[in-house]
């Protein structure tokens, strides 16, 4: 039955764990794990990368929770009502904006395009673009060591440029006037959000920053690199998301399986390739980032930390489902525009817990970046009616999948 006032909630839950993964994520990094009773500049904390992106798989593998409890509950309520229930994968073409609370479970897509079920050894297809989701969610990582919780999401928002160029590249889509001139807008948006963080001083903004008035000229120039560091390791990640997108579009144009699927296969495939991985640099390089021992000793030892993982896990799982969920019953466009809400909450949220402070070169960052992303979404109109596509062509599938 259709349950509009459930809408909302979907929204609410999707909007409150997306804000979570990143605030969480941030939180861990700022967790002391040595010297923590010297002065600031003295202490050491959780910085382990690799294992925030292994936590992320395992989050993405609870999405076989979720499709367990469905099959579960869909037998319990057959065999109460004396009869096995019939599986309708069409959606509800009543004329409603808003339709029915989508089963996840569904296909994306009818059965009657022709596309081949995703099965078999062909799910080995998967381990592509999670290989992607690795090195992207990896160099992200990193860099949110570097700038804040709200600077990390807004450079997220390049994803968009190299969304529209792969598309065009390598599927072979149109791209309109105002789409170009979109991409500019995202692309100097994300500069003017970089330059923010690197031309004003914010000690907040990473862990070991200096609670005196003793810090020099050259310490202030070291924080603005690392800050521009930090940008362009996030902003280069999504070169690797934007292949994962591409990728996983090319699979389910020629094979057929529902979307929490295809997240929990790659949750799967990526938590072996990063297990594996930390394994072989742990025994090769053993120190920093790839000290596997003294990361899972970390994340064990200390609550924070270990209360943190157990949260964003579960944060993950469930922006999948209730992203997945949102996209059915709403619409694409719907989620980007909540998506676009979650980077406004996440800064709200910094400032609040005292994390960073308020840059104005920032707020214009953001509007650049608000305004490029809901142009190439087509949620608003271009300047120009001139540059309106009659026939605009999507660049990606209405029904995306989830990750983070």
């Amino acid at each position: 039955m259709a349950v509009k006032a459930a809408v909302p909630f979907l929204v609410a839950m999707m909007l409150l764990t997306g804000v979570c993964n990143t605030l969480l994520t941030k939180y861990q990094d700022m967790q002391c794990v040595a010297n923590c009773d010297k002065k600031p500049k003295h202490r050491s904390h959780f910085e382990q990368p690799v294992l925030q992106t292994l936590q992320m798989f395992i989050g993405e593998m609870g999405c076989w929770l979720v499709i367990g409890a469905f099959n579960l509950y869909r037998r319990y309520a057959s065999r109460r009502a004396g009869y096995e229930a019939i599986v309708d994968n069409n959606d509800d073409d009543s004329g409603s904006e808003t339709r029915e609370i989508a089963n996840p479970l569904k296909p994306a897509h009818p059965d009657d395009e022709g596309r081949l079920p995703l099965e078999g050894r062909t799910i080995l297809l998967l381990a592509l673009p999670a290989c992607c989701d690795i090195a992207g969610t990896t160099l992200m990582n990193v860099g949110l060591l570097f700038v804040a919780a709200s600077i990390y999401q807004m450079t997220r928002g390049a994803l968009v440029l190299f969304v529209g160029l792969f598309s065009v590249w390598f599927l072979k889509r149109h791209l309109g006037l105002y789409k170009w001139f979109s991409l500019f807008v995202v692309v100097f948006g994300v500069a003017v959000v970089g330059l923010a963080g690197a031309i004003t001083r914010d000690d907040k903004a990473t862990p070991n920053y200096y609670d005196g008035s003793s810090l020099t000229t050259q310490k202030e120039v070291s924080a603005a690199a690392m800050t521009i560091i930090g940008v362009l390791l996030i902003a280069g990640a999504q070169i690797f998301t934007a292949t994962q997108f591409v990728l996983e579009e090319r699979i389910m144009e020629k094979y057929a399986m529902e979307p929490i699927k295809v997240v929990g296969w790659e949750g799967v495939f990526g938590f072996s390739v990063t297990l594996i991985g930390m394994i072989i640099l742990h025994f090769a390089i053993g120190t920093g980032y790839f000290n596997a021992r003294e990361g899972l000793y970390q994340m064990t030892h200390y609550r924070a930390i270990a209360v943190s993982s157990l949260m964003i896990m579960v944060s993950i799982g469930g922006f999948n489902f209730f992203g997945l969920s949102v996209t059915r019953t709403v619409s694409a466009t719907s989620r980007s525009t909540i998506d676009t809400c979650r980077t406004l909450f996440i800064w709200v949220v910094s400032l609040g817990l005292g994390w960073e402070t308020f840059k104005w070169l920032q707020v214009l960052g953001f509007a650049l970046l608000v305004y490029g992303t809901f142009l190439f979404n087509d949620l608003i109109r271009p300047p120009l009616k001139s540059c309106v596509e009659r026939h605009p062509e999507p660049l990606l599938p209405e029904d995306p999948i989830e990750h983070h």
